[in-house]
């Protein structure tokens, strides 16, 4: 598998709290942030290592070979540093796919699931 994105943003909770979020992004009903797109699928958990470590399967339906890799790591200030790394198959996607791919991830990751924390 190649790397095709990488990013880490701080998230204001503690690692525990912010891995139960992405292992079960449906469990607050009140407060959604995983809104798919129409060309998109709600991840499977592939593995988990609570609360450091957690693997998505695809989002994309035309790239069902790509996976979503996200580290958690306490941060100074006892919120969680989150990284999400997005891997593919080869051949790599073109720039046009690649590019929507990183930005639906930093919108979901670093936009939604962070505003559902009161950022």
């Amino acid at each position: 598998m190649i790397e095709i994105g990488n990013r880490c943003r701080r998230q204001p909770p503690p690692p525990r709290v912010v891995f139960e979020a992405l292992a079960e992004p449906g469990r607050d009903p009140y407060r959604p942030w995983l809104l798919l797109l129409g060309d998109e699928q709600c991840p499977r958990i592939l593995t988990s290592t609570p609360p450091a470590e957690l693997t998505w399967s695809s989002l994309w339906r035309r790239r069902p070979d790509a996976v979503v890799r996200f580290q958690l790591e306490r941060s100074a200030d006892g919120g969680t540093d989150l990284r999400w790394i997005l891997h593919v198959e080869e051949p790599a996607p073109d720039e046009s796919l690649v590019g929507h791919m990183r930005r639906r991830l930093n919108q979901l990751i670093n936009a939604n699931l962070r505003y559902t924390f009161g950022q």
